[in-house]
């Protein structure tokens, strides 16, 4: 792990014409690996992509609903003061998760953030 000097941001190792080096994601700084045996020349960097439908929350039947616990709130199209709500970690774990809403009487879904 490297520290960058200016800001103290962890700094995320990066391949540059066949040589490694240090960049900080929040100000810039870039800085030469020590050397051939350092750890960041042995870094393998794999991004994760999601599809669209990995992303989507359905609820499927009228059954499911049923299980879901109600909440006095009121809904953005119809002003009716009663959904059914579920909690979902959308974004990192440090961060708070999102509420869903579902109206019970015309069906519009919504969220919340904090």
């Amino acid at each position: 792990m490297k520290f960058c000097p200016r800001c103290g941001t962890l700094m995320a190792p990066r391949r540059e014409n066949e040589q490694v080096v240090y960049v900080c994601p929040k100000c810039g700084h870039r800085e030469g690996a020590a050397g051939a045996g350092d750890v960041a020349s042995r870094v393998l960097v794999t991004t994760i992509k999601h599809s669209e439908k990995e992303k989507l929350v359905v609820i499927e039947s009228n059954m499911e609903e049923k299980l879901l616990p109600k909440t006095r709130i009121q809904c953005p199209r119809c002003s009716h003061d009663e959904a059914y709500y579920w909690v979902v970690q959308t974004r990192r774990a440090d961060e708070p998760p999102t509420r869903f809403y579902k109206c019970t009487k015309c069906g519009h879904v919504w969220r919340e953030y904090d």
